[in-house]
Order: structure tokens, then sequence, then C-alpha cells
């Protein structure tokens, strides 16, 4: 849902607006609101965060978080699933996560939810890359594919069972199946 205000707003001023549920993105001058997420949704986003944050926060590689606003490049978008590789998780002053992340992530992950429009995810994702992002997944629980977006903005469609998803090279020790992906839509 795109929120028009009767006046153009900056980022700034965006920045100071009380957060919304959901979350409310600034794209291109425009504030828009993500749709609430639903189960399909919720599932893959929950178990994700959960797998590649299992696998990758113990040997301080990198963190996944869910929902997390990252705001870069004139925009604040809150993709639905980030990774931060260690050295680059913004810390305060005592050394502890910050709560204000001005960088784009190593690694963005969105869902399709079903009344999203896939243009304005892929170019969030297309953003991201732009800054710096190593890889992007667009993930439509719908179709069971995972659109992946590389750095160099080529793109994958994967959407056989047997297909090992793709993984930024500091994550190469997640293995996950395009069946294991989706099957968790039926544990």
């Amino acid at each position: 849902m795109v929120q028009s205000p009767t006046k153009p707003i900056t980022l700034e001023e965006f920045l100071k607006l009380p957060e919304t549920k959901p979350a409310s993105e600034y794209v291109d001058g425009q504030i828009i609101q993500k749709p609430m997420p639903q189960g399909k949704h919720s599932t893959l986003q929950r178990d994700l965060t959960s797998k590649v944050d299992g696998i990758l926060r113990p040997e301080r590689i990198a963190r996944a978080y869910p929902e997390l606003r990252c705001t870069f490049g004139g925009r604040s978008i809150v993709p639905d699933v980030t990774v931060f590789t260690w050295n680059r998780i913004p810390r305060d002053e005592s050394g502890e996560v910050a709560n204000t992340f001005e960088i784009a992530p190593d690694w963005t992950i969105e869902i399709l939810s079903p009344d999203q429009s896939p243009t304005k995810v892929i170019k969030n994702i297309l953003h991201c890359i732009d800054h710096q992002t190593q890889m992007g997944w667009m993930i439509d629980p719908e179709e069971k594919g995972v659109f992946v977006y590389f750095a160099d903005r080529t793109i994958r469609l994967f959407d056989v069972s047997e297909d090992i998803l793709p993984v930024p090279s500091f994550a190469n020790t997640v293995q996950l199946t395009v069946r294991e992906l989706f099957n968790w839509l039926s544990d």
C-alpha cells in the first residue's frame, strides 16, 4: 500500500515517523507499507532465519535478522530476512549490536505475499545489489520457486525439487534444496 503524504517527505522525515505494523518502507520518495505476513510467509521467514542463523552465528561468520530496517542509498527498506557478515554488523559504543543499520545487507531475502507486487520486491533486491549486497533471493511460495539475484545482476530461477539453492560465499556451509525449503510449509 502506497501512502501519499500531502507534501513530499524526505528520508530524514520518514525516519522520524513512528514505526507501523506491518512495516513501512521509504522508496523513491514514497512511503510503502508492506503487506501483513500470512501463514506461508511467516513459516518460511521463521524457519529460514533459524536455519541460516543456526549455522552461521555460532561460528561468528554472520547473523540472520527477520524484518530488520536497513537505511542506505536513499531508501529505508525492511527485507523479510537480512544476513550480515559478522565484521559488518553495526555496533554501538559498548560493542553491542546497534539499533540502526545504515548499510546494505550482505544477503537479502524476500518472500512474496499473495497481494505483493513482485516488481517492487525486485526493485528493492536490485537496490541492495547495487549497494554491495552479495546475493538476493525472492521466494515465491505459491509457485514453489526461488529467484536468485547474483552480485553481477544475473538472475536464475530455482524450481526443481533437487536444486541446491546458491548462497553467498561466506555462507557456503548453508545447504538447502528447493524441496527442503518448501517442505517447511508441510511440517
